[in-house]
């Protein structure tokens, strides 16, 4: 799984996430409106259809998101001009980091993301230092309980089937998901079937996906989901990958 998506998850069952809600429609507003100025159209514009879908699935204000829509587009020229800017740096322990901005200002964004690495001994890197070990995925999430943990009675053998079924490279099925992984290029059409089939899932995007994962002891990894933390709480950051491995053992010291 997207270690990001894992921990996200950690921490939102801990309450961590709730007094963010703000941040994250701030996020999710950027990102529609970098993804709009390649057109205003979800059905001809991939990359705007994927950010809107997401908006959605956090509930985001229909209002809002069409007011993205045309800040994007242009039709509000008093909007400010977001770009989205990718930084890669190690961490604690070696453990690679890639994390993608979406920002008005690329000196206060730089000098945010270094004074996290700094203060958690890590370093920044130069392009390319770190990006070529992940790969751009599809990803879409299934979670088989509610926020009361209450389970929702999916059929983990029918969305195992049925993503397969529509192009999915990977389905991998846990105690508490189903993480379905697809190439970049194939995400919407594997997202589409899923919902024409009636299986609604909780979470789709393209992530940085690593191509091997670091698997550490709970001492060395804590401080590396730190800096995670503490990178996600900027508020440029719009996400962050890394190649921790965050196996189920490490999962459940967490929780």
């Amino acid at each position: 799984m997207s270690g990001h998506s894992k921990w996200s998850t950690i921490k939102r069952k801990k309450g961590a996430a709730d007094a963010a809600r703000g941040k994250v429609f701030t996020r999710l507003a950027r990102e529609i409106q970098i993804a709009a100025r390649e057109g205003a159209d979800p059905d001809t514009n991939m990359t705007l259809r994927l950010a809107v879908e997401r908006a959605r699935s956090e509930n985001m204000p229909k209002d809002n998101i069409e007011r993205a829509i045309n800040r994007g587009a242009g039709l509000d020229k008093d909007a400010a001009a977001y770009e989205s800017v990718v930084y890669e740096g190690y961490g604690p322990n070696g453990v690679a980091l890639l994390v993608e901005c979406l920002t008005d200002n690329r000196n206060r964004t730089i000098a945010d993301v270094r004074r996290c690495f700094t203060k958690a001994n890590g370093s920044l890197g130069e392009p390319n230092s770190v990006a070529w070990q992940f790969t751009s995925r599809g990803y879409i999430l299934f979670n088989l309980f509610d926020d009361e943990e209450e389970e929702k009675g999916l059929d983990t053998d029918e969305i195992f089937m049925a993503a397969l079924d529509a192009g999915a490279e990977d389905v991998v099925v846990s105690d508490d998901s189903i993480e379905v992984y697809t190439a970049h290029s194939d995400l919407a059409h594997v997202a589409v079937a899923l919902k024409d089939g009636g299986y609604d899932f909780d979470e789709m995007q393209l992530v940085m996906h690593p191509n091997m994962t670091m698997e550490l002891p709970t001492d060395q990894a804590t401080p590396v989901l730190d800096l995670v933390d503490a990178l996600d709480e900027l508020d440029d950051v719009n996400m962050v990958y890394h190649n921790l491995e965050m196996s189920d053992a490490l999962m459940a010291e967490l929780a």
